[in-house]
């Protein structure tokens, strides 16, 4: 954020955002109501902001449950996408159309299960990392930006409730009332620092991205899996989660209220072999019922019953490079090569006020820097990047200082390894 950008945002005190300017729409629940909706934005003006409510904690998955609209010329709406789940028609008449989203990657899954995919898009919170805002959140960038302070008290409410409270459902609109406001005046802030081109590229990137694969054994993200370090307790976790994730999506609740991530490390680390023994453990007292400590059980029984050779790995399946503690053994020379590059970004991002993250992300730098060009050139490395999915503007920012990183790495006198010594028998 520039220092311009800083001195407007703090001479007005913030005026509450309280209520949608054309007053509170009904929500839109049947199909003669959503037509409406579509008829109207389609003969709307400009960009238009979309916002979803998840009921992350509550429910299985991250579907919507309330979808918010904002058009000039159309004004606000508010859909139930369980009440209509089928959206395509409006996202055909919104397929030319800049799409307004704050954090689009968190939005744009849910919005595609019910048949809505922008072509073009406009993410306010990637834009006010690339200008460099300390705070992207959508409350702290409308306040600084625009002057207007939104409440966040329902932001973590359970949005599957029906019908949606009247509080939540203002809150739901104006979360979309001044979202176009808000894009262009970062808009204008991104042009005044030379970032726009930038911006525009990260956002057609967003909007062009495949539908990401599903996780690779999802259940080792398993929060406090670094305590689990035998394979046979592993295959325990791996049985607990699967079991939970069954009854999670059955009862379509947040797995973490059938089971929390910590009763499973216990469990595994435990590998108890009766009800007894398992019902001491935390999160499976007194409360939790014996059918259920039965079925818990059954599934430590099962990991106790894979074949050795079943065993699940002790580290997951990984392709590219290994992680970074260990390539000082590995390539002390690749760990150099690391090593510089990251001082390189750090201190570009510095010089260009935005997360290095967003100058590029920390994967492709540990890829280049451990399968590096058979040269250290700033057109090799750039073309390496290129190769690995970096956008024009991150590739010549970051290619030049890149390749320097290399070749000073290569350069350096490298400390001779000591030899293995034979213990004296």
């Amino acid at each position: 954020m520039t220092d311009a950008a800083e001195a407007i945002a703090l001479e007005t005190a913030p005026v509450p955002l309280l209520e949608p300017r054309e007053g509170l729409p009904p929500v839109v629940a049947d199909q003669a109501a959503l037509a409406e909706v579509v008829e109207a934005f389609a003969g709307g003006t400009g960009p238009v902001a979309i916002d979803a409510e998840r009921a992350s904690g509550y429910r299985y998955g991250q579907r919507a449950y309330l979808i918010q609209l904002r058009r000039a010329g159309a004004g606000t709406a508010l859909i139930d996408p369980i009440a209509c789940p089928d959206l395509t028609g409006l996202g055909a008449a919104l397929a030319d159309t800049e799409w307004v989203v704050h954090a689009a990657t968190q939005d744009l899954p849910c919005l595609a299960e019910v048949g809505m995919r922008p072509q073009r898009l406009f993410d306010t919170e990637l834009a006010g990392r690339i200008a460099g805002f300390a705070r992207v959140g959508l409350g702290p960038m409308t306040e600084s930006v625009l002057g207007y302070t939104l409440a966040k008290e329902h932001s973590a409410v359970d949005w599957s409730t029906r019908p949606l409270p009247e509080p939540w459902l203002r809150y739901a609109a104006l979360d979309v009332e001044v979202l176009v406001e808000l894009r262009d005046a970062l808009e204008q802030e991104l042009d005044g620092q030379g970032k726009l081109d930038w911006a525009l590229q990260e956002f057609a990137a967003i909007a062009a991205a495949p539908r990401p694969a599903p996780r690779v054994d999802p259940w080792r993200r398993t929060s406090g899996m670094h305590k689990v370090r035998r394979r046979r307790q592993l295959a325990a976790v791996r049985e607990l989660w699967q079991a939970r994730d069954r009854q999670a999506q059955e009862r379509d609740v947040s797995p973490g209220r059938v089971l929390s991530d910590a009763a499973i490390v216990a469990a595994a680390l435990a590998l108890p072999t009766n009800v007894q023994t398992l019902q001491a453990l935390p999160g499976f007292g007194p409360r939790v019922h014996r059918r259920q400590l039965e079925q818990w059980l059954a599934a430590v029984e099962r990991a106790r019953a894979v074949p050795e050779s079943q065993l699940p790995p002790a580290a997951a399946p990984h392709e590219g490079p290994p992680p970074p503690r260990a390539w000082a053994e590995k390539d002390p020379v690749a760990a150099a090569r690391l090593a510089g590059a990251k001082a390189a970004v750090a201190e570009l991002a510095e010089q260009h006020h935005l997360p290095a993250e967003n100058l590029i992300t920390p994967e492709l730098v540990r890829r280049v820097s451990w399968e590096p060009p058979a040269e250290a050139t700033a057109p090799a490395v750039a073309g390496a990047l290129r190769a690995l999915g970096a956008r024009r503007w991150q590739v010549e920012l970051v290619a030049p200082a890149v390749a320097e990183a290399f070749q000073a790495a290569a350069a350096a006198p490298r400390t001779p390894a000591k030899p293995a010594t034979r213990p004296i028998d």
